[in-house]
């Protein structure tokens, strides 16, 4: 008889957006004249760069001719791509990150979930709450965890409560773990990490010989010089740290799909044997075995940005979306709410007002005045009584909906 990996069945009753978009199906179809306007999934809406489509459409004709046409690419991405992203992203900010510690693949969410591939089944984890729920829901599904209790809280995780009673700042654990997932800017609070905060978060790893998981998929929003973009801007970081990055909110690669992850050739750990073991070659083996790298033309498109027109369209777009998140933190603010974020991300988090719970404050906001945004409980248990709202839409979605909410929302 065939077995089920029965971990999926400790999984919640439905992943997160997928329960959203339950919700507001349900409510359009019953409500067909509804101008739904959906603030809640982070997804972009803004068109390509054009230094990023031209490079594609260059890139198309170039699989036309059988000179230039590209077949298999290298699992790690092809060296043009690596060589600009270290230049651009890390060498220009002091980060000694070697291109070939660069590995590009089809998206931040499937590199957090597919590292557990080369990690133990014995580790102890900790996650920030809240959280992506990717980072939990992964780990569920490779039997890490035990089951949840009434909190959504799964059984063999560390949860760090990240709210507005601890000023969103992630304290150090006072127990050893030994995988630690961060996210900075954050997902879902918009809230960052100093330098001084994420010195102490390497610094212990170093002493309790744990691996962070730093993911840095918001790191083009900051615009606080003191505030590092990258976990290896902080010394001692290439010892302990491994980091997930995206071209999907910056230069708005959602539906086109590309991304990167830097394993440090330095990051080095026991096997059970005693002997030291590289991530860097596992994770090199993974990708070589499981994956068969992302599209020629995507990495041309990828390319581009780094390209004197891309940098100043990926700007543009950057400045756009602040400025939604502006408009948004700005107008809830004036209603009344409780906002944080939205300064240095892309995500505003606000205070259910009335005592309301997440799910209740969504169905409120959709009923009332059709507008979508995300439950905060989805998020993780600390998430209750908070609800996100995304900055990627059009000037005119988020300045109706924030007319909608002030004007006609009942708080």
């Amino acid at each position: 008889m065939v077995k089920i990996n029965e971990n999926y069945l400790k999984l919640k009753a439905g992943y997160l957006f997928p329960e959203i978009a339950r919700r507001v199906n349900a409510f359009a179809a019953a409500n067909p004249d509804a101008k739904i306007i959906r603030l809640g999934i982070g997804d972009v809406t803004e068109p390509l760069p054009k230094a990023c489509r031209d490079a594609m459409i260059k890139a198309v004709e170039d699989m036309g001719q059988r000179d230039l046409f590209k077949g298999y690419g290298p699992e790690q991405g092809y060296a043009w791509l690596r060589e600009k992203i270290a230049q651009f992203d890390f060498q220009a900010r002091g980060c000694d990150v070697d291109p070939s510690e660069i590995f590009i693949s089809d998206g931040s969410k499937c590199d957090t979930g597919n590292i557990l591939d080369i990690l133990g089944h014995d580790n102890t984890i900790a996650v920030t709450d809240p959280v992506y729920p990717v980072y939990v829901d992964t780990n569920v599904m490779a039997g890490h965890t035990g089951e949840a209790n009434d909190r959504g809280e799964y059984a063999g995780l560390v949860y760090i409560p990240i709210t507005a009673d601890n000023d969103f700042t992630a304290a150090i654990p006072t127990e050893k773990v030994d995988l630690i997932y961060l996210c900075f800017p954050n997902n879902p609070t918009g809230s960052t990490a100093t330098k001084e905060q994420l010195q102490a978060w390497v610094d212990y790893a170093r002493a309790n010989g744990s691996l962070i998981l730093f993911d840095a998929a918001y790191e083009a929003f900051i615009t606080d010089p003191a505030i590092p973009h990258s976990i290896y801007e902080i010394p001692g970081a290439r010892e302990c740290a491994i980091e997930f990055r995206s071209f999907s909110k910056n230069a708005g690669f959602t539906g086109t799909r590309c991304a990167l992850t830097v394993v440090p050739k330095s990051l080095v750990f026991k096997a059970s044997d005693g002997s030291d073991v590289q991530l860097w070659q596992l994770w090199n083996r993974r990708q070589s075995t499981k994956f068969n790298g992302v599209s020629y033309i995507v990495q041309r498109g990828a390319e581009a940005v780094y390209s004197e027109e891309g940098q100043g369209e990926v700007k543009a777009l950057i400045s756009f979306y602040l400025e939604n998140a502006k408009i948004i933190r700005e107008k809830l603010t004036a209603a009344g709410l409780s906002v944080y974020g939205g300064v240095n991300a892309p995500y505003v988090w606000v205070k259910t007002p009335s005592g309301l719970t997440s799910w209740e404050f969504f169905d409120k906001l959709l009923q009332e005045v059709n507008v979508v945004g995300t439950p905060g409980s989805g998020f993780g248990a600390a998430g209750e009584g908070y609800f996100r709202i995304s900055a990627f839409n059009s000037r005119e979605n988020v300045e109706e909906a924030m007319k909608r909410i002030t004007e006609n929302l009942t708080i």
